[in-house]
């Protein structure tokens, strides 16, 4: 491998702000800075001021920038709209201003621009500036396969696709229902404009470089025939998955001090698994942002009861700082059975002997550390992605079970205690955890295919700044 250092490779990385992109770009830039390169991290001050504790890694840098929102959007979802356009107009000033300043201090000008999901505008920048740019796509590569196929040659097929009908795409290994379609493109909610435009412009960039090539949070073996669907017109690199080290690794206790925006000053939720049998709990938590309603909760709650096994369940308190748990009509029986509580160490608990499985959204993230810990999965998708994840999940993976909604788009309280009983009795689902798991670590180690992608990509930068 050549000398890293004498060519003084410096890296402009910028996320989307929000702990779901933040957290796999930060595992994403340690990788690189354990490959020689420097790294200058960059995402607006509405994200960056969630991140609890930063890693100090020599070569690491960090340089948040005025959003016009620096205390956190207040307003509803359907006028998210007006955060992400302060974001673009922003961020686009801020980071031509910084390149523009590095060009000219030795060893310090940008040799490339990565930038990750619905960041569109910043690709768009770097093609402005001159300074070459990759996409970083933080969600599966199946996913923006079919975000491909639709603006590209597809769209009227999925917009014809029948409700209870299949569509099949080429190259893809399932046939997708419109109930997996991510929701960002394939519902009509004026509110989802925003990103639709810019990963419709994540696609338009793609289409006007020269042998496009986008870095993907996946590996080879987890996603194999998507990584090569679009092989024609857009080469694909797994250098996934992009979670902590130590999801990776066999310990008793881990490092928790970096990955949450909340602290905790209490772990007795672990001493409350250390009491439990192996494989007997089960563990639920909807990642960082996700606003479930009350009925979906009464529902869990209500199929928690009627499973009779011990839970761990997260349930944040609300923006306002109310704690959703008190409106639940059956919360003391739940304490009897189960334990609540308001944030807990994912790693540690993933971990944890006596999880015997995950009810999950199944945002990336969760999704690939739970994949990493060989942990099954009761898939219950609320929007975007993990709609298309969940079938993963139960139809390719087989490390699961998604529930069903009914008539009224309601997951019943029969059908998560069905899924519970489905994914804890069943052999196949904990037996394809433990092959994924094992899988996972692979492609991490030295001659995994992850990391030897993750080379090739730095030797490449390296290679055009030399």
């Amino acid at each position: 491998m050549m000398n890293l250092k004498k060519n003084n490779c410096h890296v402009l990385l910028v996320s989307y702000p929000i702990l779901g992109h933040i957290n796999p770009c930060l595992q994403f830039a340690k990788r690189l800075v354990n490959l020689g390169v420097q790294v200058t991290y960059c995402t607006s001050l509405s994200g960056f001021n969630r991140i609890s504790n930063l890693p100090t890694i020599k070569g690491l840098s960090f340089a948040p920038f005025s959003d016009g929102y620096d205390g956190g959007f207040k307003g509803s979802f359907d006028e998210y709209h007006l955060f992400c356009n302060s974001m673009k107009t922003y961020g686009s000033e801020f980071v031509i201003n910084m390149v523009s300043e590095h060009t000219t201090k030795k060893n310090l000008a940008f040799t490339r621009i990565i930038y990750t999901t619905l960041m569109a505008w910043v690709g768009s920048v770097a093609k402005i500036i001159n300074v070459p740019s990759t996409l970083f796509w933080i969600q599966p590569v199946t996913i923006l396969d079919i975000y491909y196929y639709y603006f590209t040659d597809y769209a009227d097929s999925f917009k014809n696709c029948p409700q209870h009908q299949s569509l099949e795409l080429p190259g893809l290994p399932l046939a997708l229902n419109p109930r997996d379609f991510p929701s960002f493109v394939f519902t009509n909610v004026k509110y989802n404009d925003w990103a639709t435009q810019s990963i419709k412009e994540h696609i338009q960039l793609l289409n006007s470089e020269e042998n496009p090539r986008v870095l993907v949070n996946t590996f080879d073996a987890l996603e194999f025939d998507a990584l090569k669907a679009l092989k024609d017109s857009v080469t694909m690199v797994g250098v996934g998955p992009c979670i902590p080290s130590t999801f990776l690794e066999e310990k008793d206790r881990f490092d928790t001090s970096f990955g949450s925006d909340l602290q905790s000053t209490s772990k007795n939720y672990i001493d409350w698994l250390d009491e439990k049998p192996n494989e007997s709990v089960i563990y639920i938590a909807f990642g960082s942002y996700a606003e479930i309603s009350n009925q979906l909760m009464e529902e869990i709650a209500q199929g928690l009861l009627k499973s009779g096994r011990p839970f761990l369940w997260v349930i944040r308190k609300g923006i306002k700082g109310e704690n959703p748990k008190e409106k639940l009509r059956c919360k003391e029986e739940l304490e009897k059975q189960g334990k609540i509580v308001t944030w807990c160490s994912q790693v540690e608990v993933l971990h944890h002997p006596s999880v015997g499985c995950f009810l999950t959204h199944c945002g990336w993230n969760s999704t690939l550390e739970s994949l990493a810990s060989g942990v099954p999965i009761v898939a219950c998708p609320l929007w975007n992605d993990q709609l298309c994840n969940a079938k993963l999940i139960q139809d390719v993976w087989k490390i699961g079970v998604r529930v069903s909604v009914n008539d009224e788009g309601i997951v019943e309280k029969d059908d998560f205690e069905r899924c519970i009983d489905v994914v804890m009795k069943g052999e196949e689902c904990r037996k394809n955890a433990k092959k994924w798991k094992d899988l996972a670590k692979e492609v991490m180690k030295e001659n995994g295919s992850s990391n030897l992608n993750m080379q090739a990509y730095v030797n490449e930068i390296l290679l055009g700044h030399s």
